[in-house]
């Protein structure tokens, strides 16, 4: 009994110390049961800005297909698309802008997409954590906390809290350990079922009623037109001056190493041909797909485009791209080639270029995770 009473006493105050480390400006109760002894970053830095369990995850959720998505959803509005195995799954980031994570499985393996409005920041994980010699499948939920204006997410596991931006684990049992990324694109809805006609598209029924009612619409309204992030997440002067706040990017990382290319600059041009570390990478740029960020009703938002990565390697061969009629051209063969990196006409017809794992973030949140990374200068 009195070996009990003091392994209570000492939770509590590990609790109690963790909860004045992080930065709690509303005195919410801390209900996380986080090993808080170990952590890779500083608590403080950490911000807890709404309950645990505020935010509702999409768990194995219902998906619909071309006729019923193309009903649902805005043609123009922007999705999270991954393909593995022949198989291929959308998520609009309008939904995502609710729940921010969804926990799902394709093709027999553990997904998980995550966006974070206020980076505008959207990844794709594997669910398997390889950590100790050990596999062990992991489902998420968005913690309520933040860093550097990052969603925080946990493990239902453990509570380990991990960074969202990089998917690395920052405080708690498996502090240090890393979610592998999994190439995804962001592009519109018409692109997607363009692309994959029998895709599936999250569906609008999510079991969720209250979040039903705020699909099509965006909470964060004007949010991108702004100069600066919220200044109560991330205050101006932590700012990289390198990039506006608010510059849409998207990186890229090999060998350790990271580039960021604005989605101006890719705009600018519609293909960038590129060598990074002796990898030799090929961004297209299309106009619109519409920002989830501007207009409450998304469908009267502004257009930004969508940006997609490449692997410029095909049968152990460099492409040369160039963008001519909607159209991405090689100039070996003059393939044409689309949005999604497909080949639909020409000699390389049926051929798909090897996405190359990047993020779509604003310039603000990128930099302040990765500040060494290298920014690509027009030529």
């Amino acid at each position: 009994m009195a070996s009990r009473f003091v392994i209570s006493i000492l939770f509590c105050s590990m609790i109690i110390t963790a909860s004045a480390q992080f930065k709690n400006t509303k005195n919410l109760p801390f209900t996380w049961k986080t090993d808080t002894l170990q952590h890779s970053v500083n608590l403080s830095e950490i911000q807890i800005v709404l309950p645990k369990g505020s935010f509702k995850s999409l768990d194995y959720p219902t998906f619909v297909g071309r006729s019923e998505g193309l009903q649902q959803f805005f043609a123009k509005e922007p999705v999270i698309v991954i393909e593995i195995g022949g198989l291929a799954k959308a998520y609009p980031l309008n939904i995502l802008t609710i729940h921010e994570i969804a926990n799902d499985t394709l093709s027999s393996v553990p997904i998980l997409v995550t966006y974070c409005p206020l980076c505008n920041s959207g990844i794709v994980f594997n669910r398997v954590l390889k950590y100790q010699g050990k596999k062990r499948i992991l489902e998420f939920e968005p913690s309520g906390m933040l860093r550097n204006s990052d969603m925080v997410m946990l493990d239902r596991t453990t509570e380990t809290l991990w960074q969202q931006l990089t998917g690395t684990a920052i405080v708690g049992t498996y502090d240090s350990a890393q979610l592998d990324i999994l190439p995804s694109l962001i592009i519109s809805v018409s692109e997607f079922f363009t692309r994959y006609p029998n895709g599936k598209i999250l569906s609008k029924k999510t079991g969720f009623a209250q979040a039903e009612k705020m699909y099509g619409h965006n909470p964060y309204t004007n949010y991108d037109t702004k100069t600066t992030p919220l200044q109560q997440f991330f205050k101006s002067d932590k700012v990289d001056k390198r990039l506006p706040a608010m510059e849409r990017i998207v990186d890229i990382e090999y060998r350790g190493d990271y580039k960021i290319y604005p989605y101006k600059s890719v705009a600018k041009k519609g293909v960038i041909n590129d060598t990074f570390n002796t990898k030799k990478v090929v961004l297209f740029y299309k106009p619109g797909t519409v920002s989830i960020l501007d207009k409450n009703d998304i469908t009267n938002s502004k257009e930004v485009g969508t940006v997609t990565v490449f692997n410029a390697v095909i049968n152990n061969k460099a492409l040369v791209f160039k963008a001519k009629k909607g159209a991405f051209i090689d100039d070996e063969t003059h393939s044409k080639w689309d949005i999604t990196g497909y080949c639909y006409e020409g000699p390389f017809k049926g051929k798909q270029l090897q996405i190359e794992p990047h993020g779509n973030h604003f310039a603000f949140a990128w930099l302040a995770f990765h500040p060494e990374s290298e920014i690509y200068v027009e030529k």
